[in-house]
């Protein structure tokens, strides 16, 4: 084996390289548009106040296994907002989607502060309300969602409790990720999956499995990278974040190579790591494209990006607005016209297994047993299923109305809206994040 310089980084990065399966894009062309044009864009957006804050119930019973135990470090808690941390506007955000709404309730507002004593919302204008929210239909979702209005779902600061490594590993970790690939990615039990912890190691297993996937229909390959490309996004902040050193006076976080190489490195992972870095570039451009499709909702007159500060909202929506004309112009973007193109019946047969074992797996993340990790699973599936959402609703995003009052035939929440955009600043940080790997590894001796 070679000792280079190199050496380390040519093992890592030997496959990340020219054109993706299924696509028509090069990793090349994807560094460059997002370490140089979207990236930054992307991470000032999501310091604003409606997308660092997100709703969630972390205390949700796991649906699979009853015996499933909590990580004891410190490293895996949560601190949840206090209620005076949220701005009064996020938190009533359910009710801002309009401008009509939004006029409403600063009427309202102003009543409240002259010392009205009715100041609730009109029928009429509850009405309308319900109307907009009418079309955020369960059934058009690819997860499971938490009920906002559950007392145990609260809001988290999403900068106060990033995404990175908690010491959270072994064999409850493995267990999440086996019952994800060998439950709910459409395989047979008797293809094993390579480098399964759970399983003996067999020479052969590696190429007997991408043999079965070869064979099967670009929905169910494309199912697979995407959970795949998800966990490499995953391993790459935990191997960028790694606490390397904790003491009395200091805890450092910082890169950990040796992390890296362990779940990348060809040579450790029989030549799995490159394959898995590849799947993440194919996770970008599905969750990419859904940002360019979304582009005409976001732009309808009536969408704010309320938290009650009207200035800052309207710089806000105009940052974002700039963000997705840009994902829109990305020149090679994945077609989602193939998918799902077959036999009328066994294509929707086959869309709706898809969107159902994609919600089982958000379900899965209810019982991961690092309460950090679990935010940030939640957060990621959430927003890899708004993507898959957007994906499918072509016809109803194309004939969102253009008047103010009309109602939409699509809609997100803000959840989801935060959720998307998170996720996908997870999955840019990632393909930003190999970047600094790759220097690192090409001065490792």
């Amino acid at each position: 084996m070679k000792s280079s310089s190199s050496s380390a980084e040519h093992r890592c990065f030997c496959q990340v390289t020219g054109h993706l399966d299924d696509c028509t894009c090069d990793v090349e062309s994807i560094n460059t548009f997002n370490n140089m044009q979207l990236f930054p864009k992307l991470q000032k957006l999501l310091e604003s106040d409606y997308f660092r804050f997100y709703k969630v119930n972390l205390n949700k019973p796991c649906p699979f296994w009853a015996e499933n135990s909590h990580c004891g470090s410190r490293y895996c808690a949560v601190n949840p907002c206090k209620p005076n941390e949220v701005p009064e506007g996020i938190k009533l955000s359910s009710y801002k989607y309009s401008e009509e709404a939004n006029n409403e309730l600063q009427e309202c507002e102003k009543a409240e502060n002259l010392g009205s004593v009715d100041s609730s919302l009109s029928e009429e204008t509850r009405q309308a309300l319900l109307d907009w929210n009418r079309h955020d239909d369960a059934a058009d979702r690819f997860c499971v969602v938490d009920d906002e209005e559950s007392p145990d779902s609260q809001y988290v600061d999403l900068l106060l409790n990033p995404e990175r490594f908690t010491g959270y590993k072994g064999l409850e970790d493995w267990r999440i990720w086996h019952s994800i690939y060998e439950e709910n990615c459409f395989k047979p039990n008797t293809i094993k999956r390579p480098l399964n912890p759970m399983e003996r190691y067999r020479e052969n297993d590696g190429s007997t499995f991408y043999r079965w996937l070869e064979g099967q229909c670009v929905e169910k390959r494309a199912f697979f990278r995407l959970v795949s490309g998800l966990h490499a996004s995953i391993n790459v902040h935990l191997s960028a974040r790694y606490l390397m050193d904790d003491n009395w006076f200091e805890k450092k976080w910082g890169h950990n190579i040796t992390e890296f190489q362990q779940r990348f490195d060809a040579e450790l992972t029989k030549g799995e790591g490159p394959k898995r870095l590849r799947n993440l570039y194919f996770l970008y451009l599905i969750e990419l494209r859904a940002l360019s499709k979304v582009l005409p909702f976001f732009e309808h007159p009536s969408f704010r990006l309320y938290t009650g500060q009207p200035a800052q909202d309207q710089h806000n929506k105009e940052l974002l607005l700039e963000l997705l004309h840009v994902a829109k112009s990305f020149p090679l973007h994945f077609d989602e016209v193939s998918l799902f193109t077959g036999h009328k019946e066994e294509a929707a047969k086959l869309k709706e297994d898809f969107k159902l074992t994609f919600r089982n797996i958000s379900r899965i993340m209810d019982c991961v047993g690092c309460f950090k990790c679990r935010l940030w699973g939640k957060l990621q599936t959430q927003g890899l299923g708004t993507a898959l959402k957007i994906l499918f609703s072509e016809r109803q995003i194309d004939a969102l109305p253009k008047s103010r009052s009309s109602l939409p035939s699509f809609q997100l929440n803000r959840q989801e809206i935060v959720a998307l955009l998170n996720a996908f600043g997870r999955i840019s940080a990632s393909i930003r994040e190999l970047e600094n790997f790759r220097s690192l590894l090409s001065k490792v001796h």
